[in-house]
């Protein structure tokens, strides 16, 4: 199979090179010259195969919305779109119509795994129509970690289902490192604590609390068991936002979700150990940057 990506920032380049270690043909665009296949949408577009598979793999919002109007008018009926970006469910629908238009294709796929994906693998949970699914499982699989695949894959729905599916995998991310930041603060006030970073590194063993989140943040200690090097200043990329705005709609409460929201625009106005503790499991896990303590 050979497929295109549009977007090789740290995500789409490290996909790039999973998809090629894993026997799949890639052309990679990128607007940045150093590290692009091709020159321009039209070189990569004219060197796949009919039917054509493209990725998009961009930051959300305009930047998607503009690239997915440019391939309306490039691709050909029965191509095939994939947006692995972190766009908004309810864009899909939009995206998926003018696509339509020119008989092309949409899937949107979530995609979670940070800058550990090219190694680990990426979980994946996918919305579109079966058949454009199932013609796309060879790029799914050569993405998705080893094992069983319903542990890693998911055809959630229609078209928007996959991004739905991660804009709530993301609030609920939210609200796990948020606990285990309050744990880190409660922890580090302690006068009984002696040793704050070993504490969580015993966790990782045994405890009902373990998980690849907590072994980031024994990572990010084992760095700087201070924290000292960081600051509690933590941004937030829309999904904690929209989880919450797609609960008041349905009216389901989620009050954990909401709280570590809400705990990010604090971090925004005073600095806190537990903000500090958020801001480097982000880091570890996806490569976002942090704000360096003067």
């Amino acid at each position: 199979m050979h497929i295109g990506i549009i977007g090789l920032g740290k995500m789409g380049a490290n996909m790039r090179n999973r998809l090629r270690a894993n026997g799949v043909e890639v052309t990679g665009f990128d607007r940045n010259p150093e590290i692009s296949d091709v020159a321009g949408t039209a070189e990569l577009i004219a060197a796949l195969p009919a039917p054509r598979l493209v990725w998009v793999m961009v930051p959300a919002g305009a930047a998607t919305d503009a690239v997915i109007a440019e391939l309306a008018t490039e691709l050909s009926a029965g191509d095939l779109v994939i947006d692995g970006g972190n766009s908004r469910f309810t864009d899909d629908f939009a995206h998926a119509a003018l696509l339509a238009a020119s008989g092309v294709h949409y899937v949107d796929a979530g995609v979670s795994g940070g800058v550990w994906g090219l190694t680990n693998g990426f979980g994946l949970m996918v919305g579109g129509a079966a058949e454009q699914v199932e013609r796309a499982m060879p790029v799914f699989d050569a993405l998705r970690p080893e094992g069983p695949r319903d542990e890693s894959f998911v055809h959630a729905g229609a078209v928007g289902a996959g991004h739905y599916a991660k804009m709530v995998h993301n609030g609920i991310e939210y609200a796990l490192m948020q606990s285990y930041a309050e744990g880190y603060e409660l922890l580090k006030s302690s006068d009984l604590i002696t040793d704050v970073p070993g504490v969580f590194k015993a966790w990782q063993r045994g405890t009902v609390v373990r998980s690849w989140l907590l072994e980031l943040l024994v990572r990010a200690l084992d760095d700087d068991p201070e924290l000292q090097n960081i600051e509690g200043f933590v941004e937030d990329s829309g999904e904690g936002r929209w989880t919450i705005e797609e609960a008041i709609n349905n009216a389901v409460p989620v009050p954990t979700i909401s709280a570590a929201i809400f705990a990010r625009f604090v971090s925004r106005q005073d600095d806190s150990p537990a903000m500090k503790a958020v801001a480097a499991l982000r880091n570890q896990f996806g490569g976002h940057a942090v704000k360096t303590a003067d």
